[in-house]
């Protein structure tokens, strides 16, 4: 009894954390908590669970017209809330404690669409490969990026892709880009680089005090924050090529084929990658529970794009500047988890950002 209250005393402490937030958050709260209070059995069964009810939904949500844009947006939302797990995460964890970790419990999740997983063509799981292989990439380089700038600023640098996105989608899918859609990609654009050229304007004590840790040292060198800038952009180039694959895949395979051997394969190159560069993963790194949160949002959230991508009707240009959502989340996750300051500015340019999504989205 006395070992259950100490349990139960810890989880409100961790629960505490993410308290003082809006809505969105409370609710990722509660999921929180209950995963950490159910054993390690009990929390896989309460996920498998969810896995059956999503196949279900999988056959009957698709059919609803426009679903995937809704689809998408969800992925933006619990994309966004990664972020800021992540960063989360990382104060308790190394980089590949968190990666490694965060993919074999994704894939744990995953597990039971096992048997819908196969019957794939030979170059089917080489194309899925190549993705599991740009992902590989993009995460590392993502993952130290983030762990060195303020959660709002990547966030909203993480737009770049938007960019790229709409490239592929016009030149390897042949879309048309209507002209509502280039209005709505000017404002991302504009929105952007609005926000690019204020944050490299501002003073070093500035960005102290907005709870970054782009080199903890207040005399660090110009070079190393433009690293972290250039690893974010690296990660999004990555990304974009994914989302293209994506697309391109789903046009032939179900989303429990896609997702179980994109996790397999992602679980296989980290677990060589610590084998090899003999990094060292602790045990106490099991018990971080925003690695817990990050992987049940990416796989719902994953889930839900392979879905949207398999309707024959979706755009990845379009897509790609929903996904942009995200950003309003990273955004307020900054200010109220981080504490991070010049939020307001921010937020006007993810206004912009918005705008230009609602003008994609008109006439799809």
């Amino acid at each position: 009894m006395k070992k259950n209250r100490v349990k139960l005393k810890k989880i409100r402490l961790f629960s505490r954390e993410i308290s003082a937030v809006p809505f969105f958050f409370a609710y990722l709260q509660e999921f929180v908590t209950l995963t950490a209070y159910l054993s390690f059995t009990k929390a896989l069964a309460l996920y498998y669970y969810f896995n059956g009810v999503f196949e279900i939904a999988h056959f009957t949500i698709w059919r609803l017209p426009m679903i995937w844009i809704l689809l998408t947006l969800l992925y933006g939302l619990l994309k966004g809330g990664r972020e800021i797990s992540k960063k989360k995460a990382m104060d308790k964890s190394s980089v590949m404690e968190v990666l490694l970790i965060y993919t074999l419990i994704g894939f744990l999740i995953v597990v039971p669409r096992a048997p819908h997983a196969m019957g794939m063509e030979p170059y089917q799981y080489g194309l899925v490969l190549i993705k599991s292989f740009s992902i590989f990439i993009a995460w590392m380089m993502g993952f130290h990026a983030l762990k060195h700038l303020p959660v709002s600023l990547y966030g909203v640098l993480d737009l770049s892709r938007v960019l790229l996105g709409m490239l592929l989608g016009v030149i390897v899918l042949h879309e048309v880009l209507l002209w509502n859609q280039i209005l709505g990609l000017t404002l991302v654009v504009f929105g952007l680089m609005a926000l690019r050229f204020k944050v490299f304007g501002k003073r070093k004590a500035e960005e102290k005090a907005e709870g970054s840790d782009v080199t903890s040292s207040e005399n660090a060198p110009e070079g190393s924050r433009t690293k972290f800038v250039l690893l974010a952009f690296g990660s999004c180039v990555l990304n974009s090529v994914s989302a293209l694959l994506d697309k391109i895949l789903m046009k032939d395979i179900s989303s429990s084929q896609m997702q179980f051997w994109y996790m397999l394969f992602l679980l296989v190159l980290y677990s060589l990658y610590v084998v090899v560069t003999r990094t060292k993963i602790r045990k106490e790194a099991f018990k971080n529970g925003w690695i817990w949160l990050m992987s049940i949002m990416f796989v719902i959230g994953d889930a839900s794009l392979f879905i949207a991508n398999a309707d024959p009707n979706s755009l990845i240009t379009v897509m790609t500047v929903v996904k942009q959502s995200a950003c309003f989340v990273t955004i307020l996750g900054g200010k109220f988890v981080f504490h991070e300051k010049g939020i307001a500015y921010r937020l006007f340019c993810a206004s912009i950002i918005f705008t230009g999504i609602i003008f994609s989205t008109l006439g799809v």
